[in-house]
């Protein structure tokens, strides 16, 4: 009997453990930045170091776009990468089912864990992902696979909230596995 009421106790723990791992999970689609501010780059790792970005437009973008585009990305310590135009007209760059390869200087940065584009103009402009290659050979995507907003910085930050989540979750589960053992070990 007590087996029994052992394995009754572990499987509601189990179920208990696993809706709490889903209500946390961290939203992955992006947004717009409520308060981001390009022109506040902070630069607190010395050195200057080179990203390889890459940005894919999807086949549902407009067949191009005379829109000008700009990124901004960064890492949870304040290292900004700002280039304030990646468009070119003339040479076809966001064409739709195309990928664009940009060489983007700026502050040494740790892990990336946020980017935003801006677009300004009338034509529209629907990237499939952004992937940014790190100097130090790290490689970050981020998938869009929807339409900037005009005048609207519009993206992904990571920087603080998955961590946190993740943290939040293991305690949670902790917490559940020390009420638990508790429990058990008054009975046994």
């Amino acid at each position: 009997m007590i087996k029994q009421v052992l394995l009754v106790l572990l499987f509601l723990a189990s179920g208990l453990t696993l809706s709490v791992s889903e209500t946390e999970s961290v939203s992955l689609l992006p947004h717009a930045a409520e308060s981001f501010n390009v022109s506040y780059i902070q630069m607190k790792n010395a050195g200057t170091c080179s990203y390889l970005v890459v940005i894919s437009t999807s086949c549902s973008s407009p067949r191009y776009t005379r829109d000008q585009i700009s990124i901004s990305f960064g890492d949870a310590y304040g290292n900004q990468i700002y280039a304030p135009r990646l468009d070119d007209p003339a040479s076809g760059t966001f064409e739709s089912c195309s990928s664009d390869t940009f060489q983007i200087t700026g502050p040494c940065a740790y892990q990336i864990c946020y980017v935003y584009l801006y677009r300004s103009g009338l034509d529209g402009w629907k990237p499939e992902s952004v992937k940014i290659n790190s100097y130090n050979g790290r490689a970050v995507t981020f998938y869009y696979n929807t339409y900037i907003p005009r005048d609207t910085w519009y993206g992904f930050n990571l920087c603080n909230g998955a961590s946190s989540s993740s943290y939040q979750v293991s305690m949670q589960k902790w917490l559940i596995f020390m009420v638990l053992g508790f429990v058990l070990s008054c009975w046994l």
